[in-house]
Order: C-alpha cells, then structure tokens, then sequence
C-alpha cells in the first residue's frame, strides 16, 4: 500500500533487510528513502520513517520486485548494509554488523559489492574493519 500511495519511495534500511531475509529485526515502521528535499508523505494506516537521500545515493542498488501484483522498489542487499552502517547511530551498530554477517554468509553480495556502497555513502572507514573480519 505504501508503495501504490508513495510511488518514488524506495524501501529501506530495516524494511530492505526484511523484506531480503537478512535480519531478526521487526520494524515497527516502514522505512522508505526519499530525495533530499521531498515532500513527507503522511499516511495514516502506517507508521513512516522516512531517510533522505542524494541522488547520487538514491540512484544506484534500487532493485524493482513484484509484490502481489505492485511493483515496487527496493535497495539490494549490498546497499542496504552500506545504508545501515550509515545511519548506524540511529538504528544501532548491532543491526549494521548483523545484516553485513547475514548478507556475506548468504552470499547475497560480495564484499567489493559492499565496499562500493560504503565509498557511496562515504562510510568506507567505518565498514573497512567489519569487512575484513568476516572475510
């Protein structure tokens, strides 16, 4: 319903690991990116959390999927790691290391996948370390 009432939302951060399988996260909203500047959609059936993005950030690791019929979109699994050590103070660094754990076990990215997303969000200090203990 989201996707049908905000048509440019691309699914993020927790909503992205959920909806891929790669936490034991349960969001309580649904997370959507949104241009830097966008209006705020308000819905009243659900709880939004919305993250602004650059377009530059915005415009790569969108993945579209067919869900009951509606498409809608959603970050791939190596950008929303990278998007998760982003926004790691809000959402918790245990969060980031679970989906970079879950996310490299599955073999759902590769860690040069990862460690391009991170140099996009200007995180590759941060996850550098991470990356080199689980690989």
């Amino acid at each position: 319903m989201v996707a049908q009432c905000v048509p440019k939302a691309v699914f993020c951060l927790l909503s992205a690991l959920r909806f891929h399988n790669l936490t034991t996260q349960i969001p309580h909203e649904v997370y959507i990116a949104l241009p830097a500047g966008a209006w705020r959609p308000r819905l009243d059936f659900v709880s939004l959390h919305i993250a602004h993005f650059s377009s530059a950030s915005l415009a790569e690791g969108v993945e579209s999927h067919d869900v009951e019929g509606v498409a809608i979109q959603v970050f791939s699994p190596a950008k929303t790691v990278a998007d998760c050590f982003k926004f790691r103070n809000k959402l918790g660094v245990d969060v980031a290391i679970e989906a970079l754990r879950e996310t490299l076990n599955e073999r759902r990215a590769s860690p040069s996948e990862i460690a391009h997303f991170a140099k996009i969000n200007r995180v590759s200090n941060v996850m550098r370390p991470y990356l080199e203990s689980f690989t």
